[in-house]
């Protein structure tokens, strides 16, 4: 049994080790540009998430189906939280990187006074 367990742990190690190399070198090498990229790594993504899911929360071996679904809408919540706040927060302090405005005008926008 336990030798069982190890093999499922390591292949689960494996798999996780082997999406997070291939995302890495779709961005590193620029095997894909633009929405093409952020595509591929989403989906990455997904799947490194199953892979988690099946081999370290042992989600298929559960004996009440039910909490395989509470298990999956928690983590896609936490999931969605993660990736919608970060781009609502990289969306808003981004303001002033889009037109480089001139320093004086900065301070002037904050509202500073020496």
């Amino acid at each position: 049994m336990k030798k069982l367990e190890t093999r499922r742990y390591i292949s689960g190690f494996a798999l996780s080790l082997g999406l997070t190399l291939v995302a890495y070198l779709f961005v590193v090498q620029g095997w894909a540009h633009g929405w093409t990229l952020i595509y591929v790594l989403a989906a990455l993504a997904i799947i490194q998430l199953f892979v988690q899911l099946m081999f370290f929360l042992h989600l298929g071996r559960e004996a009440k189906p039910r909490w395989n679904l509470t298990v999956l809408s928690f983590a896609a919540i936490i999931v969605s939280i993660l990736v919608f706040g970060s781009l609502w927060i990289m969306k808003n302090l981004s303001y002033g990187h889009t037109h480089t405005p001139p320093p004086a005008a900065i301070i002037k926008d904050e509202g500073y006074k020496p």
